[in-house]
């Protein structure tokens, strides 16, 4: 900077200049041209006025100090006194220069417009006396400025928020809660924390004090829609009752239209409407008494239709059921579960149809009957709950009594597979109830035994086996498989015959060598009509059979040669087993007759004995087809000599036959020629 400086200022701008002998800043303002002296420095500047337009302001930093008379306040050096630290807030004015120290917070902005229906939530962040509203304000301290109004700002307020009017429509509420002790709009001391609603339709603005916490949609009752509330505290709801704390009850469409929850209220549930029409009845537990407003404990209460109600709190509804409508072959088993129309508790009794049946509430249905249609050939097992007699019941339509039930009897797990077995055809799964039956096939027996009177009895079929209550199959458990082997064949049904069974023995000759014979015997049982149970004396007649006939075979064979055996084996065997002059061989314990033994096969146990006799039937074998074979040949050469004879045989035949012609023809050509020579 030159120190002859000159600047020009125009209207409006202003410059700070530095006096560098007294240290001191001055403000020099336009229109003017300013001279810079040689110990003069500008420091600041040119720069323009602030121009504050209306319904602005400014925020200035450090402001000067002014006097009464709104003059800049200068110390005895003749510089500016600043407040530093501090804010001044200006509002529409002449344009004005900053003075050294000041500085512009932000930049010029308008005046904020609060609208109708809302307001500044303002805090005091210093003490200062409010004019307008002729209080004294401390730090903390929050009040509302509201619209509609134009706000002009303090260095000592500080806005918070902008808090609009909710509106308030018709079946609505607003649900307020006080942030500290106050006084409501409507006059109303509240402490803090407390809740209450505001139900005035319209615009509502919540003071400093008050929370808006939801706005509130009233529940519209209907006549299938009812209410259930529980009281939170004791207070005094809005249809002017009463009610205290833990208190339930129901509001109807009878009691309002609509009904907004109060803040000392909770909706339990919405009840709905219980619909009971002319077919059906409701068993309610713990009915409401409408004229003590109490439930009455531990009662119920029978409702028949048509008839409609809401349940009230603490009643419930145990039955809603359609009438019983029992035909002609129907009945109700009842039981009586308290003193009344005649009967003790724990009293059972029927109701047969036909007729509508509802059951009152000091009795319970234990279940509906039918009539059970049986043929001769079905039954079922019926036990008397009083003495615990088990007997059946079979040949006509049966109806239990009150003191009767169906009873389930239970078979060994291997005689349900055999039973399964014989209706697998039929399909389907054993009811316990129904008197087992068996199908006994012809010529077999079927023994049954009674545990109660300890007897046993035969069928045999065809015939079908009905089981009483006490009787149970005897299992057959045969020996099967070749060889046999014990336990292999359960059954119940004993197969009479005749019929073969098959079997594979180990003998040894008395050579040793040790053949493996496959033997069928073909059997049969000799019935006594007066002693049908002997046949069921040997429980395995299979096995037992098998081993006394091998135990016999192997006794013979054991006194035989391998050669003889091997030649005679089928003779050797049938006379082990019958005997030499007998047929047929006879079990005197359960009269099971063997009357033909079949030998099946004959082969030696051991490898070596095996081979050899391989060998040797291989030798046979090729022996008798050479035989053949010569055999062949030779009369196949006969035959070729044969007709080789017969062929050259022929030939001799069919040259004379052919120069016996050609001598014909000769003879011929020679007249035919004398004949063309003579002419005639």
């Amino acid at each position: 900077m030159s120190d002859s400086q000159v600047v020009h200022l125009l209207p409006q701008q202003f410059l700070h200049v530095l006096d560098s002998t007294s240290n001191v800043t001055r403000v020099v303002e336009g229109p003017k041209t300013f001279t810079v002296a040689d110990h003069e420095k500008i420091v600041l500047g040119p720069e323009q006025s602030l121009v504050i337009p209306p319904r602005h302001y400014v925020v200035i930093a450090n402001p000067a100090e002014r006097d009464q008379h709104n003059a800049v306040v200068l110390d005895k050096y003749g510089q500016t006194v600043i407040r530093f630290g501090d804010e001044e807030i200006r509002f529409e004015q002449d344009p004005f220069p900053l003075y050294p120290g000041e500085k512009v917070v932000g930049r010029v902005t308008p005046l904020q417009v609060v609208a109708p229906n809302q307001a500044l939530r303002l805090k005091a962040i210093r003490d200062f006396d409010d004019e307008l509203a002729g209080v004294a304000r401390v730090a903390g301290d929050e009040w509302l400025f509201e619209g509609p109004a134009t706000y002009k700002p303090r260095v000592e307020v500080q806005v918070v928020e902008i808090i609009r009017a909710t509106i308030i429509t018709v079946n609505q509420a607003l649900k307020l809660r006080a942030r500290q002790h106050c006084t409501d709009r409507n006059g109303n001391r509240r402490k803090a924390g407390e809740e209450w609603l505001h139900r005035a339709k319209g615009a509502y603005l919540p003071s400093v004090d008050e929370v808006v916490v939801e706005k509130l949609d009233a529940l519209v009752l209907t006549d299938r829609v009812a209410l259930h509330l529980r009281a939170k505290f004791t207070f005094v709801d809005s249809q002017g009752l009463q009610r205290k704390a833990g208190e339930e009850w129901l509001v109807t469409s009878a009691d309002e239209t609509s009904h907004i929850v109060d803040v000392n209220e909770e909706l339990v549930k919405k009840v709905p409407l219980t619909i009971v029409n002319s077919r059906q009845y409701c068993v309610v537990a713990d009915p409401f008494d409408p004229t003590t407003k109490k439930t009455r404990l531990g009662q119920k209460e029978l409702r028949r239709g048509p008839t409609t109600f809401f349940l009230y709190p603490g009643e419930s509804s145990e039955v809603h059921a359609s009438v019983h409508v029992l035909g002609t072959e129907e009945a109700l088993l009842l039981r009586a579960t308290e003193a009344g129309e005649g009967h003790e508790p724990g009293d059972r009794w029927m109701v047969y149809g036909p007729l509508e049946f509802v059951p009152s509430v000091n009795m319970e249905i234990v279940e509906r009957r039918c009539a059970i249609p049986l043929d001769t050939t079905e039954g079922i097992y019926v036990r008397d709950i009083k003495s615990g007699r088990v007997y059946t019941v079979q040949g006509k339509s049966y109806m239990l009594k009150p003191n009767e039930e169906l009873w389930e009897k239970d078979l060994p797990d291997v005689v349900e597979e055999i039973l399964a077995r014989n209706r697998s055809n039929l399909g389907g799964t054993r009811d316990k109830t129904r008197v087992v039956t068996y199908r006994a096939a012809h010529n077999t027996a079927v023994q049954i035994y009674d545990y109660r009177a300890k007897t046993s009895r035969v069928v045999v079929g065809p015939e079908l086996v009905l089981l009483g209550p006490e009787e149970q199959f005897t299992v057959l458990s045969l020996s099967g498989g070749k060889p046999k082997r014990p336990h292999q064949i359960r059954d119940i049904a004993l197969r009479l015959g005749p019929d073969f069974s098959t079997d594979i023995i180990v003998v040894e000759t008395s050579d040793h060598a040790r053949l493996s014979l496959k033997l069928s015997y073909n059997w049969k049982f000799e019935l006594n009509k007066d002693d049908k149970a002997r046949v069921f004396q040997v429980p395995d007649f299979v096995g037992d059979c098998c081993k006394a006939i091998a135990s016999r075979v192997r006794g013979i064979v054991a006194q035989t040669t391998f050669d003889t055996f091997h030649r005679s084996s089928s003779t050797i065997i049938r006379d082990a087993v019958f005997g030499k002059d007998k047929n047929r061989f006879v079990f005197d314990s359960n009269g099971l007759q063997i009357f033909n033994v079949d030998v099946q096969a004959v082969e030696p146990v051991d490898q070596k004995t095996r081979d050899s006799l391989q060998k040797s039937v291989q030798l046979a074998i090729e022996i008798s087809t050479k035989s053949l074979e010569a055999a062949a040949r030779h009369e196949s050469d006969r035959l070729e000599q044969e007709s080789r004879g017969k062929l050259e045989r022929q030939k001799i035949l069919d040259q004379a036959s052919s120069e016996e012609q050609r001598s014909k023809l000769l003879q011929l050509q020679a007249a035919t020629a004398a004949v063309e020579s003579t002419g005639t």
